[in-house]
């Protein structure tokens, strides 16, 4: 969880008295945030001549963006306090009348695609103010915006450039301006060298450098504002003269986008002479000729069931006692007219984290207060507590193994499409393995139908040490299914693989001997399995079948077939591997692997 820093005076100061350590600390917890240190009861540094003054550092959710600066804490504690309304968050045009537009250039979409803003008027920065200001962009940079990969924000003195603006896609030599603090101008090619080395911005040049074009904001008179998201240009440096800011956003994900545009615009509207208001832009694109107007700070209508709020935290609130906490938590709220049941919601704009009835439920919950929320032991039953079959059997497959001397392993459940398929000889029939719509590397393409990549990755990564290797997994696969409602289901597996000098095949058999044994299954020949095909053998089977399996050597791999409940069944198979899988997986020796179903056992 991400921790902020503010100051104890001001904080005090803004919430209307002053607290204790203890009294601070149980507000953090009544809300839902942690006081991890009050620096006043340590020895502080000393700056400059004068002690640094007392700090409260306060660990907030991650998914409270709202609440990474001073303003935010401040604002939702008082709330939370019923000393402040929750805010009503309004645009107002300009004074002139015209919105300002930012045009976006069809090349945009080669490289960050979307883009955003909003003018803050009148606003009043003090040295806190503005540190706070700075501090948020770099918060948000950090955890929504996944270090500017998906979005990136530049802020700028609106007194200092003029619209209408721009958001084109250049090529680097084409971009010319003074970087944010600098005194000499660069293009886009000398800007991503002078910066390479830089421990602030040198990471983030990888996001656009081998680019074509880089993205820049363009005000009217074709002058660089920014370059995301690398830096800002230093015509529109902010300071603490600066009394209008143009705040544009850029990113590669829409709804992140909006997300951060809109906390900026919320937090620091508190500053601007009429609180709360926000001066909105015109984005208008050349790709598709849509025009809107952003950002859109409309609450979000939504609904919870007062029985579902009653039940989770165990109490029998009135719609309207409900209402009434979540005024607490910044929602608007009201009896549904429609049904006695349901509540209506706006959720502010600064609670992106509310998807779901859910999350207004634990609200409620925080504002009743969890410390009162009734306590009660579960009923005592026989299922309290008590393991799920598939796991315990798992428990008892891993113990049996280990007592036999082999290591367990636990390999990702994610692999590549060609280690699931390709590298065993086995064919992908579009209808089997779960396959990642955007995987973020070639290594997490699919969800596993087998565990043997992982077992044989495992070797490999290992394969310095001394041989033999035994190792095992109990585990989960996943196949698709399209007749469950999640279009995929999962399956447990045990899977071993002996790495040595020899095959290792009568070891690996010996294991599923004595495996089966432990799962009180009889062996029996195939001509045994065929005699007793009419159902008159008493307990569970099983029996081994030399079968064709690319993943194999030629004649060294076996199916294992299982009768149980009078159903005959192929539950895995086991032998020698292919030399061409032990290729593809970089191992000079023999490798002899085994590979069952277990929930056919339950």
């Amino acid at each position: 969880m991400p921790t902020i820093t503010v100051d104890k005076a001001a904080l005090f100061k803004a919430l209307g008295r002053d607290y204790t350590t203890d009294e601070f600390d149980e507000l953090c917890f009544d809300f839902g945030i942690e006081l991890d240190e009050d620096t006043s009861l340590t020895e502080r540094p000393v700056v400059d001549g004068k002690q640094e003054p007392p700090q409260l550092k306060i660990e907030i959710p991650a998914n409270r963006y709202d609440m990474l600066c001073f303003e935010g804490i401040q604002l939702m504690l008082n709330i939370f306090n019923r000393r402040l309304p929750a805010p009503k968050y309004a645009l107002k045009a300009p004074p002139k009348g015209e919105i300002q537009p930012i045009t976006v250039t069809k090349d945009t979409s080669r490289v960050r695609p979307y883009v955003s803003g909003a003018i803050l008027r009148n606003i009043k920065f003090d040295q806190a103010r503005y540190e706070s200001f700075i501090d948020l962009q770099d918060k948000l940079h950090q955890n929504l915006a996944r270090q500017r990969t998906l979005v990136s924000i530049g802020t700028h003195d609106y007194d200092l450039i003029e619209g209408p603006f721009t958001y084109e896609a250049l090529p680097p030599k084409d971009i010319k301006f003074i970087p944010l603090n600098q005194s000499k101008e660069l293009d886009g090619e000398e800007l991503m060298t002078f910066y390479e080395k830089d421990k602030h911005l040198g990471r983030y040049l990888h996001i656009i450098r081998d680019s074509p074009v880089y993205p820049v904001i363009l005000d009217s008179k074709r002058r660089v504002c920014s370059l995301p998201p690398i830096i800002n240009s230093n015509l529109s440096k902010i300071s603490l003269d600066t009394r209008n800011v143009f705040i544009e956003v850029t990113a590669t994900d829409k709804t992140k986008l909006d997300v951060v545009v809109n906390i900026m615009v919320a937090m620091f509207s508190q500053y601007t002479s009429e609180e709360f208001t926000v001066e909105p832009v015109q984005i208008i694109s050349e790709h598709n000729g849509e025009s809107r107007q952003v950002p859109d700070l409309t609450p979000r209508s939504t609904q919870a069931e007062v029985d579902y709020i009653n039940s989770c935290c165990g109490l029998s609130l009135s719609a309207e006692d409900i209402c009434n906490l979540l005024t607490r938590m910044s929602y608007t709220a009201r009896p549904s007219k429609s049904d006695p049941n349901l509540i209506d919601v706006d959720v502010p704009v600064t609670r992106a984290d509310v998807l779901h009835q859910a999350d207004i439920m634990e609200d409620v919950g925080i504002a009743y207060g969890f410390n009162n929320l009734p306590r009660a032991f579960p009923k005592v039953s026989a299922t309290v507590a008590a393991p799920l079959a598939i796991n315990k059997l798992s428990d008892i497959l891993r113990h049996e193994a280990a007592m036999a001397g082999w290591a367990e392993v636990l390999p990702l459940i994610l692999c590549s499409h060609d280690e699931n398929f390709g590298w065993l000889n086995r064919k992908d029939d579009g209808k089997t393995a779960v396959k990642l719509a955007n995987p973020k590397t070639a290594e997490y393409q699919v969800v596993r139908t087998t565990l043997l990549p992982g077992l044989l990755k495992t070797i490999r990564e290992n394969k310095h040490h001394s041989i033999p290797i035994k190792i095992f997994e109990v585990s989960d696969v996943a196949y698709k299914d399209e007749s469950l409602e999640r279009k995929s289901r999962n399956e447990r597996h045990f899977a071993a693989a002996w790495y040595g000098k020899t095959s290792g095949f009568e070891v690996v058999h010996g294991l599923l001997d004595r495996v089966m044994a432990m799962l009180q299954t009889a062996f029996i020949t195939h001509e045994e399995g065929l005699e007793m095909k009419n159902g008159n053998a008493k307990g569970m089977q099983y029996w081994i079948q030399e079968f064709d399996n690319a993943t194999y050597f030629a004649g060294h791999g076996a199916s294992i077939h299982a009768r149980i409940a009078g159903k005959d069944m192929v539950i895995g198979s086991f032998g020698i591997l292919h030399p061409t899988v032990l290729e593809k997986f970089e191992l000079k020796y023999p490798v002899s692997a085994l590979e069952f179903n277990v929930e056919v056992f339950l």
